[in-house]
């Protein structure tokens, strides 16, 4: 079990402020009231009748600006539901009344409380979501996700069949049928869908989720009025194997659970928890990311625009040719650009998009003569990004689409993230960071030409984090 030490203290990150815990699954975000709000899952000892035994409740955090959070007292927990809870999502009633969909630890249903002041401090009691008509078969009842279309109500539950319930009122519900259709190419039939976020984003419908085999996903689609169904038209994922993958480990979880709210301005931005082997523990959630859609068929991501007003110090390259020490195949240079002194910081990169189609260029983080540091390279002949250990199949079809290329780093001490432009993201542990501070590029075979780098120091905003961790103000209550 990890300890969170000094060192493990991130400077802009949410992390739960206890300390070791998991799961740590992003709930309940929403919009009101000129706050933002955000739980997440935290597992403690409760006392249940006279048995001792884990439960889960919702910690909450709230926010005027998505960066600088506070940590609220407790009021989704076991004390108030009488059961654990499990996954689920926030949304709206019909009248703009916050609400929270989740599951009840051992109780076989998932229930909806609605929010009883503006503070989203007091809650209603719990209601179940009953269904009478439901048909015989198996029945997966877990990460429970509501959303609003029209008039109408409509949940959905993880599970091997998603199956799809309508209610006028939160109260009375009716099994409509099957909620995704499955023609969709390289979808398993069958294989759960796992803390579903489902909305509209313009045109198309999208649905975050999660496979326990093969990681988080997601799907961009239509909904089908007439048949009441969410109806796929492609499929993309946002976990990638690790290096040892077999049959019996697929995909590395560490992007896990995500969970999206709508900011003022009709931003949709996300989060996750991010379940690195080395700190799952430490209950991590990524950096806030901006969704938007590319040509109606996948998503783009971005950073949320307000980390921009963490930047101070700036420092500017500009025209940056790296030169290999040879024509061999095996041949490279390190390029130092610049020694960090700092464990919060932004770098930019802006690359004509023709430089990736050479054979292997790439930038290495905390280098030194004592750290070959972390690693990001591109490799045109395995159509794969390499982050670290991490490899990220990535379409450089894509690129050509475009004149030039951003790549943008975000480094908070030890955790790394990396926006590809705005088509894909992928992060990275590297606990060995204060071995060296040195920023390096490279390129075997050809010159690469960088036309910019930009680099900025990042304040830290994590002072509500410093003084939960002192005052103990989200600790859930342990007994009945």
């Amino acid at each position: 079990m990890i300890s969170l030490s000094d060192d493990l203290v991130l400077n802009y990150h949410i992390m739960h402020p206890g300390g070791a815990s998991e799961p740590a699954d992003p709930n309940g975000a929403l919009f009101y009231k000129n706050k933002y709000h955000l739980h997440y899952i935290l597992q403690h000892d409760y006392q249940f009748g006279d048995d001792s035994k884990k439960s889960y409740s919702f910690i909450h955090i709230t926010s005027d600006d998505l960066l600088n959070w506070h940590w609220e007292k407790t009021a989704l927990q076991p004390s108030f539901t009488g059961h654990g809870m499990f996954s689920g999502t926030g949304f709206f009633t019909k009248s703009g009344t916050p609400a929270i969909i989740y599951h009840g630890q051992g109780t076989g249903n998932n229930f909806i409380v609605t929010a009883n002041d503006d503070g989203l401090n007091s809650w209603n009691s719990p209601v179940a979501v009953q269904v009478e008509d439901l048909p015989d078969g198996p029945h997966d009842r877990w990460d429970p996700d509501c959303f609003v279309i029209g008039d109408q109500y409509y949940s959905i539950s993880s599970g091997r069949e998603q199956k799809l319930f309508r209610s006028s009122d939160l109260y009375d519900w009716k099994y409509v049928g099957n909620f995704l259709a499955h023609e969709i190419t390289d979808v398993v039939y069958g294989e759960d869908i796992s803390c579903p976020n489902f909305f509209k984003l313009g045109s198309r419908w999208i649905l975050l989720c999660i496979s326990h085999s093969f990681g988080c996903r997601y799907y961009v689609g239509d909904w089908d009025a007439p048949s009441e169904q969410f109806v796929p038209t492609h499929h993309h994922r946002l976990n990638w194997p690790s290096p040892d993958a077999d049959l019996f480990n697929t995909i590395n979880r560490d992007f896990f659970a995500p969970e999206s709210l709508e900011t003022p301005d009709k931003r949709r931005v996300m989060w996750a928890w991010l379940r690195d082997k080395s700190i799952q523990s430490l209950s991590i959630q990524s950096l806030p990311c901006e969704l938007s859609l590319l040509n109606d068929t996948q998503l783009a991501f971005n950073p949320l625009k307000e980390l921009q007003s963490l930047r101070f110090a700036n420092q500017s390259f500009s025209d940056i040719t790296v030169t290999p020490k040879s024509a061999s195949h095996s041949g490279y240079d390190l390029y130092k650009v610049i020694e960090i002194d700092c464990d919060a910081f932004e770098i930019s990169l802006r690359i004509n998009s023709d430089q990736f189609y050479r054979k292997r260029f790439g930038i290495v983080l905390f280098g030194s003569d004592r750290s070959s540091g972390l690693q990001v390279f591109f490799s045109r002949e395995s159509g794969c990004v390499h982050l670290g250990k991490k490899i990220v199949p990535f379409n450089y079809d894509l690129v050509s689409t475009k004149t030039v290329f951003d790549l943008r780093i975000f480094v908070d001490k030890y955790l790394v993230e990396v926006f590809f432009d705005e088509y894909l993201f992928a992060s990275a542990i590297y606990l060995d960071y204060i071995r060296g501070n040195e920023f390096l590029v490279y390129a075997y075979g050809n010159n690469l030409n960088i036309n910019t780098i930009e680099f900025w120091q990042l304040q830290k905003c994590n002072q509500g984090f410093l003084e939960a961790k002192e005052n103990l103000i989200w600790q859930p209550d342990t007994s009945t």
